[in-house]
């Protein structure tokens, strides 16, 4: 079995991007990431502390703008209308999902495309879509694309089964796996004999958002497991969305959570910040 870690895709993925960064600074752009977070929910901050590490590592400027969990939906877009109005942000992030009493549809019509760096917006969602290669794509979906490339394995004529049909992974890793030849079927938690679905699978991606739900008993010997999934099982720890240790005995490869689609998805972030500094002072360059 092979353990598939995020760790060397990253670390790839950061290099080429701190190279560009020194690139863009000696002719006077400078990247910069705008993180918009909404109170102060345990995963959004872990998030946050991975994205501070990634982006001082590289020599990228951030700037983290929070708003109390109880804000307006007033306080929220006028906040992003700022960060989406200066020309020094390069790219913005708001953390998903958020409080109920507060929509982002405003901020999905509104946003810059060239500073939509996580695809939360309309115009890189339909450009996605229609396969036009300038999309961003969402972070952790294109950290799953970062990462089957890295390996080197080949989706031409792959059948895939994703599992999840979220908008922040799901439906655009579909969308990125036919885009790379391969044939791809889409479950979620109320698919009928789910079992059967991935026994036939050459690769799994599960994104669901469900711990361990993927069990030993629903795999089969020579397949490829990506799991997106962060959840905790039931001592607290940090798990995905297959059992790894049941899965492992059984599968070719596997990616391990913590350690794997999640430790890639800063670094694509990152990456597409510097993107988006190059695309918004194209005539610079």
């Amino acid at each position: 079995m092979t353990e598939l870690r995020g760790k060397p895709v990253a670390d790839n993925i950061t290099a080429k991007a701190s190279e560009r960064i020194e690139e863009l600074k000696s002719k006077g752009i400078n990247p910069k990431l705008a993180v918009i977070r909404v109170g102060a929910r345990p995963d959004d901050l872990a998030y946050e502390r991975g994205i501070i590490k990634r982006f001082e590592t590289a020599g990228c400027d951030y700037e983290v703008f929070e708003l109390p969990e109880d804000c307006t939906q007033e306080d929220l877009d006028s906040c992003f209308d700022a960060r989406n109005e200066d020309d020094s942000i390069s790219g913005i992030l708001l953390f998903r999902p958020l409080p109920k009493h507060l929509s982002g549809n405003y901020i999905r019509s509104a946003v810059n495309p060239d500073k939509d760096i996580d695809c939360m917006g309309l115009y890189n969602q339909a450009s996605l879509f229609v396969g036009t290669k300038k999309a961003y794509a969402p972070c952790t979906a294109q950290a799953v694309m970062e990462l089957i490339h890295y390996y080197g394995i080949d989706l031409t004529g792959k059948r895939v089964t994703v599992v999840g049909r979220s908008l922040v992974i799901g439906k655009p890793v579909s969308l990125m796996l036919m885009a790379d030849n391969a044939t791809v079927t889409i479950c979620h938690t109320r698919t009928k004999d789910l079992p059967e679905e991935l026994k036939k699978a050459d690769i799994i991606v599960a994104s669901a958002g469900s711990a361990k739900m993927i069990t030993g008993d629903m795999v089969s010997p020579g397949q490829i497991i990506i799991d997106v999934g962060m959840n905790n099982d039931e001592d607290g720890k940090l798990c995905g969305d297959v059992d790894y240790e049941a899965a492992s005995a059984i599968v070719d490869s596997i990616t391990p959570v913590p350690g794997g689609v999640g430790a890639v998805t800063t670094s694509v972030l990152l990456q597409n910040t510097v993107e988006g500094a190059a695309r918004l002072n194209n005539g610079k360059l």
